[in-house]
């Protein structure tokens, strides 16, 4: 959206919170004020989320590893799992493992496999810089090189301060000053100069560890 819509774009209860909202429609009367709110994906409703996906891709099962190279068993499908994710991952207890919670880490999409790891700080999950694509921008003109903004990378994310290493027509990079936790390519970057949305674009990449400094599966079998 430009600057020509957004001058003919009204926000009349933009300044006010949702309970505010809800009072106002109470008082003047209409039923949507008691409204359950909505979650999860819209266009999805009360379906199951796996089998919404199912519908539309076919599954591909793989190998689950750790960073080390240990197989664990396998995976129902790359597209099920999100980098950070710690519930669903059919792990529990393995002999020879600290009985730390697992985590996704990384999805090597190329070998159809599952990187996991022990650890809400794996350092596999930390990027400090970030490639973003499909970019847009409000007033239609990129902010240069060397600024310094600030951006989020997922929803209620507190601002997190950046700077613009390079930016070209179609391509963005950033490094932030602290490293990112669980980036995920796929996913938008939103930059604010302050209070102003600048625009931003989708994540193309995060220089995490790469899976390719992982070993292949070695001689430690997988065990329950």
């Amino acid at each position: 959206i430009g600057q020509e819509q957004l001058a003919q774009t009204l926000f009349p209860v933009g300044e006010l919170e949702k309970p505010a909202v809800r009072a106002a429609a109470e008082a003047a009367g209409l039923p949507v004020h008691a409204k359950k709110d909505s979650t999860g994906i819209c266009f999805i409703g009360e379906r199951n989320f796996r089998e919404f996906l199912a519908s539309y891709l076919p599954p591909s099962p793989g190998e689950m590893r750790t960073p080390e190279g240990d197989a664990l068993g396998e995976h129902d499908g790359l597209m099920y799992y999100t980098l950070g994710q710690r519930q669903g991952l059919g792990i529990g207890g393995r002999r020879g493992f600290p009985d730390d919670p697992w985590y996704v880490l990384h999805k090597d999409t190329a070998e159809n496999v599952l990187y996991v790891g022990q650890g809400h700080d794996h350092p596999w999950l930390f990027a400090s810089e970030v490639q973003a694509a499909q970019l847009s921008w409000v007033s239609g003109e990129a902010p240069a090189e060397g600024t310094r903004l600030t951006a989020k990378l997922r929803y209620r994310q507190p601002d997190q301060d950046c700077m613009v290493e390079a930016v070209e027509s179609d391509r963005l990079a950033l490094s932030f000053d602290a490293p990112q936790r669980a980036v995920t390519p796929g996913q938008s970057v939103v930059l604010y100069d302050g209070d102003s949305c600048l625009g931003g674009g989708v994540i193309e990449h995060a220089d995490t560890i790469p899976a390719t400094t992982a070993r292949k599966p070695n001689d430690r079998k997988s065990t329950k």
